[in-house]
């Protein structure tokens, strides 16, 4: 056997290891009772009201029947980074009455066909490329796809997305894509050891998708661009309070990930 195949077969172990621990049934729904408490709490303070803010579960390496009880539980959105895992997920779960996938990893070109047929929406377009290909998949597929344009607002080597400065040539650009609607940025902001350290970070977001409602309005009343996908289980409720609309939230919900994973 190769190596990279030895691999996948230990990462697939640790993943349904996971995947038998996370709650199920009253625990389950305590804890989306909590995050939907503090994301109230949090757009109270911001003289905002709750339903401003999407709650998108993360449920990378979340076995399907777990997703499943989730959604008895009340949520309907649901976000994965991989493509391979979603398919069987998404599959699994046609049945469920008004659930979404959001596609919130970072997503190859040559998986790009495949994510515009799966997701209601792409969250993570990083490049002018990936914008390009989804475009050409999205006309083949005989759809609008919906998409957020991730920056790299803090310049992180090991994360992708447009720099803030490129955003202005880029946004031009994709928003020209007849396939593609934009509908507003997302960040995977910086790990900090308190969630205020990160405050600044949503703040420039915020700042950001503004100047694009005035210099590359959509069409849209208030110049569109109106999502901000920004706060994770440890910083959420700041960045609610600096205009998040959409919050990724996966540990709060489900428990630790595996060491191997990113948490959300």
């Amino acid at each position: 056997m190769r190596r990279d195949e030895t691999q996948d077969e230990t990462q697939d172990e640790v993943e349904a290891a996971s995947m038998a621990m996370a709650p199920m049934g009253t625990e389950l729904s305590e804890r989306v009772a909590a995050v939907r408490a503090r994301i109230a709490a949090a757009a109270a303070r911001a003289g905002r009201a709750p339903g401003d803010v999407t709650l998108i579960a993360v449920t990378k390496t979340v076995a399907a029947e777990v997703v499943r009880a989730a959604h008895a539980a009340g949520l309907t959105s649901f976000g994965e980074n991989r493509v391979r895992e979603a398919e069987e997920k998404i599959r699994a779960l046609a049945d469920l009455p008004g659930i979404r996938w959001e596609m919130i990893g970072h997503l190859q070109t040559n998986k790009a066909a495949t994510a515009a047929r799966l997701f209601d929406r792409i969250e993570s377009v990083d490049s002018l490329r990936l914008a390009e290909t989804l475009e050409a998949r999205a006309a083949a597929a005989g759809r609008t796809l919906p998409v957020l344009l991730e920056v790299n607002s803090a310049g992180e080597a090991s994360k992708s997305g447009f720099a803030p400065g490129e955003m202005l040539a880029a946004a031009r650009a994709i928003a020209a894509l007849p396939h593609l609607r934009p509908e507003g940025l997302m960040m995977v902001a910086p790990i900090a050891e308190r969630a205020e350290d990160v405050r600044p970070v949503f703040r420039g977001l915020r700042g950001l998708r503004d100047e694009l409602r005035a210099a590359v309005p959509l069409n849209a009343v208030d110049g569109g661009w109106r999502e901000l996908s920004m706060g994770m289980s440890d910083d959420y409720a700041v960045a609610i309070e600096e205009g998040a609309t959409i919050v990724r939230v996966g540990r709060a919900l489900f428990g630790p990930r595996p060491t191997t994973a990113t948490t959300a």
